[in-house]
């Protein structure tokens, strides 16, 4: 197919989102969700529950896994159980939820600049940040691009640090063969309907240590260890069985997903590589691809034409396309006003302008995905 147009592309009749939820086979979910009524058991790990428990620790590859209602409340229990209370390095380029669970549990999140290729936490900025009260580092597996886990186990080990992950975006993820989540001392994947795999609100937390885990395990119920035993300060951040039903089912047929959104992708790829107004943001050769989303950047500098201008224009065309993530974290008013540290963040800044989330997600069509393509080959050369 030319790369490029000459006449106006036509709007959808319809809108094209970033996201929609993959859903599985219903009549699966029924039987699923009909043994739950014969048991009688909607919560506190039930079958469906263990089910969904030992199915994700085999397909990812974790022997510590801990399953929870939602991803930022297990930032926020992860931070509890290696108790975390002085300042915690991490990136502006994220989603509200990471700096919002490091104040959720009285920390203070320190914001570093990000590394301009990788769009991930800058290392070198890590370093220059650290003071006597730094406890911890939180990074984000940005896109599906891993961090430099390396660069950041090393600083962490210099300076006695925990290290913390959100890997929402990294489900499936392995760099160099290695499953994504076994550096740091946690992660924490979400399980959100806007994800690859999701269980509707969800989420779980992994970690090299048997130990943490079992903390995790018990933060995330109370700090309840028997009828008659409440030894820590808990919280209900349990996945119920509803919810693990429907992880099952999505679990069963989520290589259906991948494939069809290994073919969008290779589409977006050979459409969008030969406009040279537009930079695709590509995951690392050593890390796999997670097929979560498909981003772009508009160097404005370069071609004069903004990134708003292509996502407020392919609006018009129903192509719903998300600036992920604007605005940076540091600008927000809580953040803006209380950081004790503040750093010029001029690499986050420019990504923040520039990155476009584009509709991606298997149930597009490729004559849907190649007007998408239509649609910005015309608006970025016109």
């Amino acid at each position: 197919t030319e790369p490029f147009m000459k006449s106006p592309p036509k709007p959808f009749p319809y809108p094209l989102y970033v996201t929609r939820p993959f859903l599985p086979d219903l009549a699966r979910y029924q039987e699923r969700l009909a043994s739950i009524w014969s048991d009688r058991w909607l919560t506190n790990k039930g079958r469906q529950h263990d089910a969904l428990h030992d199915a994700l620790r085999s397909f990812l590859g974790y022997d510590n896994l801990s399953l929870l209602n939602n991803a930022t409340q297990g930032l926020c229990i992860a931070l509890k159980a290696l108790d975390i209370q002085g300042e915690v390095i991490t990136t502006p380029f994220t989603f509200p939820a990471t700096p919002h669970a490091i104040s959720w549990n009285n920390a203070t999140p320190v914001f570093a600049d990000i590394d301009s290729r990788r769009l991930t936490i800058d290392p070198q900025s890590i370093e220059s940040l650290i003071s006597p009260r730094t406890e911890a580092i939180l990074g984000v597996h940005v896109y599906g691009i891993p961090c430099d886990v390396e660069a950041i186990d090393q600083i962490a080990k210099r300076h006695g640090l925990k290290v913390i992950y959100d890997a929402a975006h990294v489900f499936g993820t392995r760099l160099n063969q290695t499953p994504i989540g076994q550096f740091g001392d946690v992660s924490v994947f979400s399980f959100h309907a806007t994800k690859l795999f999701h269980t509707a609100e969800g989420g779980c937390a992994v970690s090299p240590s048997p130990a943490l885990i079992k903390t995790i395990d018990l933060l995330k119920n109370f700090g309840i260890e028997d009828e008659e035993n409440v030894s820590a300060p808990g919280v209900n951040g349990k996945l119920n069985e509803l919810q693990a039903a429907l992880g099952c089912c999505v679990l069963e047929e989520v290589q259906t997903e991948l494939l069809s959104r290994q073919r969008v992708l290779s589409i977006y790829q050979a459409r969008l590589a030969s406009i040279a107004e537009l930079e695709l943001v590509r995951i690392p050769g050593e890390a796999s691809n997670s097929l979560q989303y498909f981003v772009v950047r508009v160097p404005s500098r370069v071609t004069g034409i903004s990134r708003d201008y292509l996502h407020n224009a392919l609006r018009q065309l129903n192509i719903v396309t998300r600036k992920y993530f604007f605005p940076l974290c540091s600008t927000f008013p809580h953040y803006r006003n209380s950081l004790s540290v503040r750093i010029p963040l001029p690499k986050a800044e420019s990504a923040a302008s520039e990155v476009l989330a584009l509709p991606f997600h298997g149930q597009l069509t490729d004559d849907e995905v190649h007007g998408i393509c239509d649609a910005i080959s015309y608006l970025m050369t016109k």
